[in-house]
């Protein structure tokens, strides 16, 4: 998924104008979920507490009763804001879910997602629930939990035909810092100039939502995104953007832990039994997301591949 550039001011300006409730200037601001499995109305799941699993539990986060969760809640259905500004989503609910799991509680802080790993490195979360895509290269830093499997895809605006294989010369929107921005566009441009033909105009943004406004308003000619946002846009826009191409280069996505620590065990086992109780599938089939479902938690994907 998702760094900063300076942008032209007429572009920005012009994609705040529908973001509306969500400030990406603010970081590492804690979300108002409350308690998962404490306070009423936050386990709408039904989850139980897993006496066994709750023991596996580094004591430093036993003894405080709180999961530190870093996200970027820009990216809509996976982690955004609500209108009253509570973080909310499907990967919230997986992490409300396995805090009920582990009788903590949730505390979800808002941040950028390029600080969202510098700070689980650093002590600040005890991980990040943030649609991360497990790359060998954020291994490196962080252990992943895998819990879901997406792809890229591309949307453009409605009645134009944009070929995300062709698209040299086009200004294209991303979520800086993203796998999109890093992984995907910088090759296929090099190729594009490679091969005399203009490179592509890669327009980031520090949000999801920005990148997504950005081609309603026709500054750009088509976005990159994880499959489940860019559906989900396409859903929620239907009558401006429409997809462009199918799916490709499907990936899992991982919760980020401490690089061989304690946590990574615990969260692999909790989502597992979240999987085998069936809580995870009622997870997904909520949020219209269970086509990546996967049936075992795995660590680390990317370097066994």
């Amino acid at each position: 998924m998702r760094r900063i550039i300076a942008l032209p001011v007429a572009i920005v300006a012009a994609a705040l104008l529908l973001t509306g409730c969500v400030n990406n200037e603010a970081t590492d601001n804690p979300g108002s979920n409350g308690s998962a499995g404490t306070s009423a109305g936050a386990n709408p799941y039904g989850v139980t507490k897993d006496a066994a699993l709750a023991k596996l539990l580094p004591s430093k986060i036993a003894d405080a009763g709180k999961l530190q969760i870093g996200t970027d809640p820009t990216y809509a259905p996976n982690e955004s804001k609500d209108d009253s500004g509570k973080i909310v989503g499907w990967d919230i609910d997986l992490g409300d879910a396995m805090a009920a799991k582990l009788g903590v509680q949730a505390v979800y802080v808002e941040s950028k997602f390029d600080n969202i790993i510098p700070s689980i490195t650093g002590g600040r979360y005890d991980m990040g629930i943030s649609s991360f895509t497990d790359t060998l290269e954020r291994e490196k830093q962080v252990d992943f939990v895998n819990y879901y499997n997406a792809g890229i895809m591309w949307a453009s605006r409605k009645g134009e035909t944009v070929d995300p294989n062709n698209a040299c010369g086009l200004k294209v929107a991303v979520q800086a810092g993203t796998t999109e921005d890093l992984d995907e566009l910088p090759p296929k441009s090099k190729a594009c100039t490679d091969a005399g033909k203009p490179a592509i105009q890669v327009f980031k943004f520090d949000g999801q939502d920005q990148a997504t406004n950005a081609l309603v308003l026709g500054q750009v000619q088509a976005m990159s995104a994880d499959s489940p946002i860019t559906e989900y846009a396409i859903h929620q826009q239907s009558d401006k953007i429409q997809a462009a191409g199918t799916t490709f280069e499907v990936a899992p996505y991982g919760f980020a832990l401490p690089k061989g620590g304690e946590m990574t065990d615990v969260i692999q086992k909790t989502l597992q039994s979240l999987i085998d109780d069936g809580t995870y599938k009622k997870i997904l089939d909520k949020w219209g997301v269970a086509s990546g479902a996967v049936t075992e938690a795995t660590v680390n994907a990317a370097s066994k591949q």
